[in-house]
């Protein structure tokens, strides 16, 4: 049986305002040119609705080249914790060239854990997106895992921290694909995330119901409605009753998909 809205733990991907937007596709760029698509121009970037749509939809892949992360633990002194989180973050190195190493200096991800009542809003479960983390300031986040624990069960270190990982790596949500939304009955998605998640209107379109261009993101050919970047989204949601049933862990279609985007170099 699948979990409801009201069970689910939400993850919020962080992109930055609207004000930084030329700045992290500018950014995304110089890491890695293939993250612009073909008919995307920097100097005709609008700077409102269809601004907004090019933040969505602009890559934030690290390259083909593979990627090593320094992390950093802002409120973390237990070792057997943070042991366990790096653990997870690299789970997905077992097919694809990413490395997350920890770091005291100058660390590229910086994780919290930090709640309603010692944060600035920033509270729950959710990481920057892929090259926008190198844009954040130095005393800030670029991942939250609120309230995780060295007692946390094991199965939610494998459904959010490596899901918060694949944020990391530069993976949307792969419900935000056109095939998984056409499914989706847009008023009672709007009226669940608003009653269970405490969204706005606009935040549950956001986060829920805007379509990635397939044409503007490095993907599989296919919507994986398995994968781990993917919601449950129970079938009382769906307009054919039946539910989405959501990743719990990083599957072989991942795997394969991550070594696609960051190959590991042949001996």
């Amino acid at each position: 049986m699948s979990r409801r809205a009201s069970e689910l733990i939400t993850c919020t991907p962080r992109f930055l305002p609207a004000s930084d937007w030329a700045r992290s596709i500018e950014n995304a760029f110089a890491v890695n040119p293939a993250n612009l698509p073909e008919n995307l121009e920097l100097d005709k970037l609008p700077d409102r609705r269809p601004g907004e749509r090019a933040a969505l939809d602009i890559g934030r892949y690290w390259g083909p080249g593979g990627v090593r992360l320094t992390v950093g633990f802002i409120d973390t002194r237990d070792t057997v914790l943070r042991e366990m989180i790096l653990a997870h973050l690299n789970a997905w190195s077992r097919c694809a060239n990413v490395s997350f190493v920890a770091s005291e200096t100058d660390p590229r991800v910086r994780i919290a854990r930090w709640t309603a009542e010692d944060s600035r809003g920033d509270e729950g479960y959710w990481s920057n997106l892929g090259t926008d983390i190198l844009l954040i300031p130095k005393d800030r986040p670029t991942m939250n895992l609120e309230a995780f624990t060295a007692m946390t069960p094991e199965t939610e270190f494998r459904r959010v921290v490596r899901h918060e990982a694949g944020h990391t790596l530069g993976f949307p949500h792969e419900h935000m694909r056109a095939r998984i939304i056409r499914r989706l009955d847009r008023a009672k998605v709007i009226a669940e995330f608003q009653r269970t998640q405490g969204w706005t209107e606009d935040e549950v379109i956001a986060q829920i119901l805007t379509p990635l261009e397939d044409s503007a993101i490095i993907a599989t050919p296919t919507a994986d409605e398995t994968s781990i970047m993917c919601y449950q989204i129970d079938g009382s949601l769906t307009v054919d009753g039946e539910a989405i049933e959501g990743g719990i862990d990083i599957n072989e279609s991942d795997h394969k998909f991550s070594a696609s985007c960051y190959p590991k170099k042949l001996d």
